[in-house]
């Protein structure tokens, strides 16, 4: 017997005994003291080890990654951060570092990649300049071992993993990736509100994207999808796309059959503000307004028809970001899909037409399809709990996240 709770950026949600309960939070209140008021009776039912917590309340981190080339160092870095959950904020070439401007915003960590192990003189003092005018948290090198002594001399706390690239030009993935989601952790841990949170579970506290891509290789029992399938979960604080490695078309081996993207700046409600700014510089989207039957003045206006609006064009434009019209993220092979599976805030506004509407729109304008995969939605926002069931089974190992 176990309770299962999700922290999210908009609601609470909580599973027992195969029943889910969702409130709406109240974002004046402390997220202990808000979850405690509105479902502490069934909290007290409970022992703090029959309860499983994740979160999605933080959004997320950012990076900077700095690499030697477009074709090995950038697109190995950008796969992994990804895929652990983190957000890009730009990526830099060492060969066009000296014009280069660094982040306007201080950045959660920086990645350096560059260069097979045996090649040194990758990294020089153009990069230790640059960083001393770019602010970040943390910072990482999974490059060649050539130039550990000197990175490590001249940037201070630098964390060395082996390198992302090997000799044979493959991505050795794991360090970082392990690196990444453990910072993910950390952050989530690190947050005040979610640290109270420990006195309600006695358990780990897990990043909610990391849970849901727990839940996808048995998701087909749950739900009537089939293979190839993506999962969009559209929240407050950010978009994420779930999906089957066999949809990548970079060629990129890597562990594991199904990765994620988060996309910080692309939530309804606590990144908002980003959302709008994204869709006012995408070219399809006043066409796609048009087609909603609505004005660019929408994306101006608070209230449930711009909400509903700013949930479609979530959908859009997280698609938009891994088709090949996208190219500086994973590319994913679209045209394969049979199902799309949309689940979180936005399966509590639209309705299936809505949702139909806008990626009928998408596969007809951009990949020229007039057939579209089936589409899925989660409507009691249950996938979460496949994951989290997942972890707490006895007979499953419960690596990092």
């Amino acid at each position: 017997m176990s309770l299962l709770i999700d922290i999210g950026s908009t609601y609470f949600k909580a599973s027992a005994d195969g029943e889910i309960t969702q409130w709406f939070r109240d974002f004046d209140r402390p997220i202990h003291d808000d979850l405690m008021d509105k479902c502490g009776e069934l909290i007290a039912r409970y022992s703090p080890e029959e309860i499983q917590v994740c979160s999605s309340a933080n959004g997320g981190l950012s990076t900077l990654i700095v690499g030697l080339s477009d074709s090995f160092s950038l697109r190995y870095a950008v796969n992994t951060a990804f895929n652990s959950g983190i957000n890009i904020i730009d990526t830099v070439l060492l060969p066009r570092i000296e014009e280069a401007a660094p982040p306007a915003e201080t950045v959660d960590v920086v990645i350096l990649v560059g260069g097979i192990d045996g090649v040194g003189g990758v990294f020089d003092e153009r990069v230790v300049r640059f960083l001393e005018r770019t602010g970040y948290q943390n910072i990482v090198y999974v490059g060649s071992d050539a130039d550990r002594e000197f990175l490590k001399e001249n940037i201070p706390h630098l964390v060395i993993l082996d390198n992302i690239i090997t000799d044979r030009l493959k991505m050795n993935e794991k360090p970082l990736k392990n690196y990444l989601t453990d910072l993910y952790q950390a952050d989530i841990m690190g947050k005040e509100e979610i640290k109270r949170l420990y006195a309600v579970t006695a358990n780990q506290i897990y990043p909610t994207p990391y849970v849901v891509n727990r839940a996808l290789p048995r998701i087909g029992e749950k739900l009537d999808v089939a293979d190839p399938f993506i999962v969009i979960d559209i929240g407050g604080a950010t978009t994420d796309i779930h999906y089957s490695r066999d949809l990548v078309t970079d060629n990129i081996v890597a562990e594991g059959g199904y990765d994620r993207l988060v996309f910080k700046k692309l939530g309804v409600y606590k990144s908002r503000e980003s959302l709008v700014h994204t869709a006012r510089q995408n070219e399809f989207v006043f066409e796609l307004l048009g087609h909603l039957g609505v004005t660019e003045n929408i994306l101006d206006e608070r209230n449930e028809t711009a909400t509903r609006v700013l949930m479609q064009l979530a959908i859009f434009l997280v698609l938009y970001k891994v088709s090949r019209h996208h190219a500086d993220y994973v590319e994913l092979a679209l045209e394969k899909l049979n199902a799309i599976v949309l689940t979180g805030g936005v399966t509590k506004v639209l309705n299936d037409q809505e949702a139909e509407q806008i990626i009928r729109f998408f596969y007809k304008k951009l990949l020229h399809f007039h057939e579209i995969p089936e589409i899925v939605i989660d409507r009691n926002y249950e996938v979460w709990t496949f994951g989290m069931i997942e972890l707490c089974s006895p007979q499953t190992e419960q690596p990092s996240p």
